[in-house]
């Protein structure tokens, strides 16, 4: 595993951590206390250093299980969660009082005295607006509750916004070979401004595990069935807010045309995004222990061919731009 700094100001993060939304059992399938160590363990053992997850996933039990396990590791770990998605706050009820107490539930389920990096949740654009979100975060972090703060954003515009604060450290964005958008003007900036990026949805919900064909089905509780056309959130988080067959159809396009001979598409798809100097550190889901392993060990692999960077670019542009739904 290859370390990057997040951020000018930051900390070193694996270069491919691991994001914790499944362990909170909100879609697919219900993990255990004991069946989410072994994931973490797998995780440490690979040489994942960086863990995110939120307040909201499970109701707490993500970050209940994660601080369960930090108790009994010896391994030094970045741990990032986030703010502003629970009932109590979202969509209109933000105050610095509400923030707070979110942050104290987080650091009693995490079991620490400082949080490494708390992220705004994807909260509403006015939110971001207003500014006074940034103001309560140097706040708690005056007061050591937290180290770091961050936004994670839906659009390329709320990402310029967020930039837009001092001691901003991270941004968390969806980017994928099926979501280049960031490229053009995002990613250059976060790098002038010293901000580290963090990566969301690397494989497009799945899709870009090539596992997928039309007769797939997922579970009724499981987003990638019931937020398909943003039913539930934005649509962007489902698929990189592609439909699902049109996705398909573009995942053979890239099997086809793209895909070198001795890469898998998971491999390809991970690989591509490191590739990217911007980036800092990508937080693809695991629910095995063999997801893990294998996406840990994308962080050996040497670049993609610069020729196959530019046909890539150009198949966005030409193939799969125009079919992108949802803030973006």
């Amino acid at each position: 595993m290859k370390y990057r700094k997040l951020g000018k100001q930051g900390f070193d993060v694996s270069e491919v951590g691991l994001g914790c939304w499944q362990l909170g059992g909100d879609w697919g399938e219900d993990i255990s206390k004991e069946k989410g160590f072994e994931i973490l363990q797998a995780a440490v053992d690979s040489g994942v250093r960086f863990f995110d997850t939120a307040d909201v996933y499970g109701g707490g039990k993500s970050e209940t299980i994660l601080g369960a396990y930090i108790k009994n590791s010896k391994t030094p770990l970045k741990i990032a969660t986030k703010f502003g998605r629970s009932a109590a706050a979202y969509p209109d009820k933000y105050s610095k009082e509400i923030m707070r107490t979110s942050v104290l539930g987080s650091l009693e389920r995490l079991g620490l005295d400082s949080i490494d990096l708390l992220q705004l949740h994807c909260i509403p654009t006015r939110e971001l607006q207003k500014g006074h979100v940034f103001d309560w975060l140097r706040d708690l972090q005056s007061e050591g509750l937290i180290k770091h703060y961050g936004a994670s954003v839906e659009s390329v515009d709320e990402g310029l916004l967020c930039l837009e604060q001092e001691e901003l450290l991270s941004l968390q964005v969806i980017f994928n070979v099926f979501r280049q958008k960031l490229v053009n003007e995002l990613l250059p900036r976060a790098q002038e401004k010293g901000v580290g990026i963090i990566v969301r949805l690397p494989l497009a919900s799945g899709l870009l595990t090539g596992k997928f064909n039309p007769e797939t089905r997922f579970a009724q509780n499981d987003h990638r069935y019931f937020n398909q056309n943003g039913e539930a959130f934005n649509v962007g988080e489902t698929f990189a807010g592609l439909p699902f067959h049109k996705g398909l159809e573009l995942v053979d396009a890239l099997k086809l045309n793209y895909l070198p001979e001795s890469m898998s598409l998971s491999d390809f798809a991970l690989r591509w995004i490191l590739d990217h100097p911007a980036v800092s550190t990508i937080i693809p889901g695991a629910s095995s222990t063999i997801q893990i392993k294998t996406n840990a060990a994308i962080s050996e692999l040497n670049s993609l061919d610069s020729v196959l960077h530019v046909q890539l670019k150009s198949f966005y542009t030409q193939k799969v731009h125009q079919h992108i739904r949802g803030a973006y």
